[in-house]
C-alpha cells in the first residue's frame, strides 16, 4: 500500500434547513395561530481514529468533503430532519491543522477519539416561536445558519516512543528487524528507507516499546532539503532517540555525520535535540571500526557509547535494556512549540465583542463579527417583518450607537457583509 502521510482536503459542513412561516388551519378560526416548523441541523464532518488504517491515501483521493444539509421545518410545529454526520477515519497519530493559519484543530492521538472539525449549521426556528400577544400571527421565520467551511491539513505523526535516526545505510532497518517482527527493506549499498516503518520490540517480560525506523536525513533536512520535514514529522512523539552512526567510515565520517544529524534535529521548529538519545557506534566488525570509534570518543568523550554488529545481532541487547531504562524516567514531550496551538479547543473560542465597526471614509461605514454575520445570514430580505426584527435585534445590541460613535450620519452608507443600507439616525 502506498504510504501517504500527509494530504490538504477542503471541508464543508452542512446548513441548517430554514423554519418555515405556516398556520393552523382549523375550521370556523382562520386566525388559529402560527404553525411553522423548525429546519433541521447541518451535518457534522467528523474524525475519528481507525486503528485498521496506516495511510491517508483515502483522503488523497476524496478532496472535498461535504456533509448534508438540515430539512427544512415542515407545518404543524414540526421540525424537519437533522443531516447525518459525515464520519472520516483516520489512522492513531493524526494530526488536523487550518491550512491557512497553521493552528492545531485536533491532535487525534487516542483509540476510539473523535473530534468535530467543522460544525454543521443550526435549524432556522419556524414561525410559530415569534407569536407574542402584539403580533398573534408572525410571518417571518429564520433561515438556517450556515455549516463552517475550511481548508485543513491532514498530517500523520506515527505514534513510536523510539526512533531510530542517522544517515541511509547505517543499519537502522537491520536494527529494527533483528529486534522486533516488522520487515524493512533492507540493502547491502547506500539507500535509504522511503517510508517510516514501526515494530514492537519486547525487552523482557514486563517491558515493550514502539520503535520506528525512519527516512534517513540528509544536511539541510530540517530546511527541507532531501525528504527533510517528511522524516522529522515522524520523531515529535518519540520520547528516546537511537542514534545510529556507521563507524566502518566505508562511507562516511561517523564524526561528521554525528554532527550533522543532531544540527538537523536542533534546527527542526521544535528542537528535537531535546529528547534523550542512545548513541549506537554499529557494523564493528569492519576493518576500520575500532580506530573510527577510538577518534570518535575522543571528539565526544562525554557520551555513552553502544558498540553493536546488527547484522550478526552482536551487542543490541544491552541498548534495547538502556532504552527502557530511559522510557520510564520520560514523559512524552509536547507535539508542538507554540503552546497557544495545543490549547485550542474546537469550537470554544473566547468571548469576544459581539460586532467591530470599521469606517472607510466617505460616508462609508461596515459592520462586522460574527454574531452579526450569524444573525445577517438568518434574515430572509424578501420579508418586511423578518428585515425588521433584524435591525431592532441589531439596535438593541449597540450597532446604532456605535456608528454615531463613529460619526456616521443620516444618510451615510452601511455595509454588512455584502448588502449596503442607508443609516437613518432616529436618536
Amino acid at each position: 500500500m502506498e504510504f501517504i502521510d500527509r494530504v490538504k482536503i477542503k471541508l464543508k459542513a452542512g446548513n441548517g434547513g430554514d423554519g418555515i412561516v405556516a398556520f393552523k388551519r382549523v375550521k370556523y378560526n382562520p386566525t388559529a395561530g402560527p404553525s411553522g416548523g423548525d429546519g433541521g441541523r447541518g451535518g457534522d464532518i467528523i474524525f475519528k481514529v481507525d486503528t485498521n488504517k496506516s495511510t491517508l491515501l483515502d483522503l488523497r483521493y476524496n478532496r472535498l468533503i461535504v456533509a448534508k444539509d438540515g430539512e427544512r421545518g415542515k407545518t404543524n410545529n414540526m421540525s424537519g430532519k437533522d443531516a447525518l454526520d459525515v464520519v472520516v477515519n483516520i489512522p492513531l497519530g493524526t494530526v488536523v491543522k487550518d491550512a491557512e493559519t497553521n493552528e492545531l484543530i485536533a491532535d487525534l492521538s487516542k483509540i476510539d477519539q473523535s473530534e468535530i472539525i467543522c460544525k454543521g449549521g443550526k435549524g432556522g426556528k419556524g414561525n410559530f416561536h415569534f407569536a407574542t400577544a402584539r403580533n398573534s400571527a408572525p410571518e417571518y421565520a429564520k433561515i438556517g445558519t450556515l455549516g463552517e467551511s475550511r481548508e485543513v491539513i491532514v498530517e500523520i505523526k506515527l505514534l513510536a516512543d523510539v526512533g531510530l535516526v542517522g544517515f541511509p545505510s547505517v543499519g537502522k532497518s537491520t536494527f529494527l528487524s533483528v529486534v522486533s517482527k516488522a520487515k524493512p527493506e533492507i540493502a547491502d549499498y547506500p539507500f535509504t528507507t522511503l517510508k517510516p516503518q514501526l515494530g514492537v520490540v519486547q525487552v523482557d517480560k514486563e517491558r515493550s516499546f514502539v520503535l520506528a525506523d525512519l527516512p534517513g536525513l540528509i544536511e539541510g533536512a530540517s530546511e527541507g532539503k532531501g525528504l527533510g520535514i517528511n522524516f522529522l514529522k515522524h520523531i515529535e512523539r518519540c520520547r528516546v532517540i537511537i542514534h545510529i552512526i556507521d563507524m566502518s567510515g566505508e562511507f562516511r565520517d561517523p564524526i561528521e555525520d554525528f554532527k550533522i544529524i543532531n544540527e538537523e534535529l536542533k534546527n527542526y521548529n521544535i528542537n528535537l535535540s531535546n529528547r534523550p538519545q542512545v548513541v549506537v557506534a554499529n557494523k564493528m566488525d569492519e576493518q576500520n571500526s575500532l580506530i573510527n570509534l577510538e577518534n570518535f570518543k575522543k571528539h565526544y568523550p562525554d557520551l555513552k557509547v553502544f558498540e553493536t554488529c546488527t547484522i550478526i545481532n552482536e551487542g543490541i541487547t544491552p541498548v534495547l535494556y538502556e532504552v527502557a531504562e530511559i522510557l520510564a524516567k520520560t514523559d512524552p514531550f509536547p507535539i508542538f512549540d507554540d503552546k497557544k496551538a495545543t490549547d485550542i479547543k474546537i469550537y470554544k473560542y473566547e468571548k469576544t465583542n459581539d460586532f467591530t465597526i470599521y469606517n472607510e471614509g466617505n460616508g462609508v461605514y461596515r459592520v462586522g463579527g460574527e454574531k452579526i454575520k450569524k444573525l445577517f445570514n438568518q434574515i430572509d430580505f424578501d420579508n418586511e417583518e423578518s428585515v425588521l426584527r433584524f435591525s431592532k435585534v441589531i439596535r438593541k445590541m449597540g450597532v446604532d450607537q456605535a456608528l454615531r460613535d463613529k460619526g456616521a450620519k443620516n444618510g451615510d452608507k452601511v455595509y454588512i457583509e455584502a448588502y449596503g443600507f442607508d443609516f437613518i439616525d432616529e436618536e
